[in-house]
């Protein structure tokens, strides 16, 4: 029996990176998963690889900071597999560029997608999770949340939120059995944090091989924020509520 036996979890932005290594791990940990992507084809094949892999998994595509759009991807899954009781609020983007260059529309399309859209998935799956006596939310915060970082004072602002965001839904929904926890990731290596990295040196800012190295040993696989993620998702985790798990290799501690 795998961790997340009996479980439905629906994953936003679950289709690549660490949001695609958590669909296929929360699969093969027995949870059947509703993989929520603004890129349908991406989220498609990730689906068709956990169930040739024996494992259960559909794809539905919305944009996380449209209500509509996701009320109707949370239909989908729970008229597919049930009610959901695992929640990981993965997607989300960045925006890397000078503070004074940073536009009105990036700051209001930034906090539309990681913040809002936390807003918009938790609202629409908190009341099916209740109905079912509980369930577990994981939030995907950073290192950026605590560690301010030159040209993403717009991307560390909205990480800041969402560690706010995972304490206070436990706080509230804490007495019917929802757990909340944020997972926070150092430098990854996937396409998003590549990405990053290429765009801060691009910048002048130093997260070369060597900064990286000095500051978390190497960068890290999303495999390992995956399996993060699956604790705090899974019943393992059952007294690990409001909390803020830090998958960075002692970034944040030195």
């Amino acid at each position: 029996m795998g961790r997340l036996a009996g479980k439905v979890a629906l994953i936003t932005g679950g289709a690549t990176g660490m949001g695609g290594a958590s669909s296929r791990l929360f699969a093969a940990e027995g949870a059947k998963v509703g993989i929520l992507d603004h890129n349908l084809a991406a989220a498609e094949e990730t689906a068709a690889a956990i169930r040739a892999a024996g494992g259960q998994a559909i794809a539905v595509q919305a944009d996380v900071s449209d209500a509509g759009q996701v009320t109707a991807a949370v239909a989908k899954v729970t008229e597919a597999f049930g009610a959901i009781t695992v929640l990981f609020n993965h997607a989300g983007t960045i925006v890397i560029k000078p503070f004074l260059e940073t536009t009105e529309q990036e700051w209001d399309r930034l906090h539309a997608i990681n913040v809002k859209g936390m807003f918009l998935t938790t609202k629409a799956v908190l009341p099916q999770m209740i109905a079912a006596g509980g369930g577990s939310i994981v939030c995907t915060s950073s290192i950026s949340a605590v560690a301010g970082t030159p040209m993403e004072v717009l991307y560390d602002t909205t990480k800041g939120a969402c560690h706010m965001f995972a304490r206070a839904i436990a706080v509230e929904f804490r007495d019917q059995n929802i757990r909340c926890n944020a997972v926070c990731p150092g430098f990854i290596e996937t396409p998003h944090g590549l990405r990053e990295v290429r765009d801060l040196q691009a910048l002048g800012v130093d997260v070369s091989e060597a900064a990286i190295a000095a500051a978390q040993g190497r960068i890290g696989k999303p495999e390992e924020v995956a399996r993060a993620a699956l604790f705090l998702a899974s019943d393992e985790a059952s007294f690990v509520n409001g909390t803020h798990l830090f998958v960075d290799n002692a970034f944040t501690a030195i």
